[in-house]
């Protein structure tokens, strides 16, 4: 099924697809067509990123890009429409294409233009969750004709139009200013405005309450919060609350706006709002407990430089994460309760018996945890092939959601950075979390003497309610025991 919905026999709709496990909304990154561009079925028109990941949405079907009905950087509510096709181009006259409409937060449709009810349109191949399709209702839908007109008259007023506010029906109480009411509160409730409009407002420290919509049916927009913390939005409104007042010389800056020079505010959303979530939901929901393990690994830097010149490993990356990420396989396989998941609805342990390895990527948009699939069925030059692809997708930035779903275990390579050691948060829904530090050359006693060796530090957390120390212990100790020992990867596998 696409996400498209047909305006007459010419014109097609396409809309934002839930390219995730019910995602609920995405940010247009990257349009790659513009209007009057021919487009074919498959074609990819766009790139959004969703809680998870970027993500390339092909148009399923052909003909000429009419509308975009958004900017890039947009954030676009799944199942609204981002573009309208004309699939029967030269069969008459139709209105002149639009580029993208400037950037403000879309309306909800009338209810007459709802979908049927039912399942939400999704991408093929993805799911959505039931709960996606619901929408709250918007409040206060009385009081949006007014509120509507109130917002024009201040606005033509602002942009100089010269057209002089409606006249008030009863003269104003004495000292009562001239100025219209702000128009973005409904009769009884809260101004109307969509979530990361009310997060702009309250990162710039402006009440709602004071600013005056121009959206439709009285909805506030970024432009207007914008309006609201600029100083000269401040002293426009007065100028149309005392016309007749004579003029007198600008108000200083206020010395607020300075602050702007030593601080920057970065809105947070998309990959890095996603993993805020998670990593405080994991923090606060599962007993996490954190053991650690020095161990020497000179034999296992021998062994990866042998295998970089084996022929078998042509044409894979070998390094110690390879190494490292067998041998936490072997160290599940020999004690396989520790792969498990806590299902908090059931009161169960559900015990897998797959491991699904999860890698922490650094990438642009921030730490992504892609997992390799079935990974304990893998051979080694197989898992180095896997953990080539996986790192590369990442810094590319084209993982996709469902790479990242259905982790088992996860491993961290804080060392990569210089950081020794760290005590790692579990990825949610995962029983533990391996954090290899640094290799470094150090002292250590080797058969009686000191000597200089290769030496890492590793860090296993683990979710108590499903590990214990006992078991917790025996991994990270047979994972120490693999780097110290590497044949120990042919006598236990």
């Amino acid at each position: 099924m696409t996400t498209m919905t047909e305006t007459s026999a010419r014109f097609r709709e396409f809309k934002m697809p839930d390219v995730g496990e019910g995602l609920t909304e995405a940010e247009i990154l990257k349009w790659f067509v513009q209007p009057g561009d021919t487009v074919t079925d498959g074609q990819v028109v766009c790139e959004v990123e969703t809680a998870k990941a970027a993500v390339e949405l092909p148009i399923p079907f052909d003909g000429v890009v009419h509308e975009l009905r958004f900017p890039e950087g947009t954030t676009v509510d799944v199942g609204q429409v981002i573009i309208a096709i004309d699939v029967a181009p030269g069969s008459g006259d139709a209105p002149a294409p639009a580029a993208a409409a400037p950037a403000q937060e879309p309306v909800e449709a009338p209810e007459a233009e709802a979908e049927p009810k039912g399942r939400t349109p999704v991408l093929v191949g993805y799911g959505v969750a039931e709960s996606s399709t619901k929408r709250r209702p918007r409040k206060g839908a009385a009081a949006a004709p007014a509120a509507a007109a109130v917002a024009a008259a201040v606005q033509a007023e602002l942009n100089g139009h010269g057209a002089p506010a409606p006249a008030p029906a009863a003269p104003a109480p004495a000292g009562a200013s001239a100025a219209p009411a702000p128009a973005s509160a409904p009769a009884g409730g809260r101004p109307l405005a969509k979530p990361p409009v009310r997060k702009l407002a309250k990162d710039l420290g402006i009440d709602l309450a004071t600013v005056v919509p121009t959206g439709k049916d009285g909805i506030i927009t970024r432009e207007d919060v914008h309006a609201a913390a600029a100083p000269a939005a401040a002293e426009a409104p007065a100028a149309v609350a005392s016309p007749v007042a004579p003029e007198a010389p600008a108000a200083a800056v206020p010395a607020a706006v300075s602050d702007s020079a030593r601080e920057t505010r970065i809105p947070v959303k998309g990959v890095r709002k996603a993993i805020a979530q998670a990593m405080v939901g994991s923090a606060f929901t599962a007993p996490h407990v954190t053991e650690f393990v020095t161990v020497d690994v000179t034999r296992t830097m021998k062994l990866v430089a042998e295998l970089k010149e084996d022929k078998d490993m042509a044409g894979v990356r070998v390094n110690p994460l390879l190494l490292i990420a067998k041998a936490l396989l072997v160290a599940i396989k020999r004690n396989p309760e520790v792969n498990a998941a806590w299902d908090e609805a059931n009161q169960e342990i559900v015990q897998k018996h797959y491991v699904n390895l999860g890698i922490a990527a650094a990438t642009p948009r921030g730490l992504i945890v892609p997992n390799i699939k079935d990974a304990h069925d893998k051979t080694l030059p197989q898992l180095a092939e896997a953990l080539g692809e996986l790192v590369t997708t990442a810094r590319d930035g084209k993982t996709s959601p469902a790479a990242m779903a259905g982790g088992t275990v996860t491993i961290t390579n804080v060392g990569v950075f210089g950081v020794d050691t760290g005590t790692p948060i579990l990825n949610p829904g995962e029983s533990a979390i391996l954090a290899v530090g640094a290799i470094k050359l150090q002292p250590w006693v080797h058969k009686g003497k000191v000597k200089p060796r290769q030496v890492t530090t590793l860090a296993l957390s683990f979710d108590h309610r499903l590990v214990d120390g006992e078991l917790g212990s025996k991994v990270l100790a047979d994972v120490a025991a693999i780097l110290e020992q590497p044949k120990r990867l042919i006598t236990w596998a």
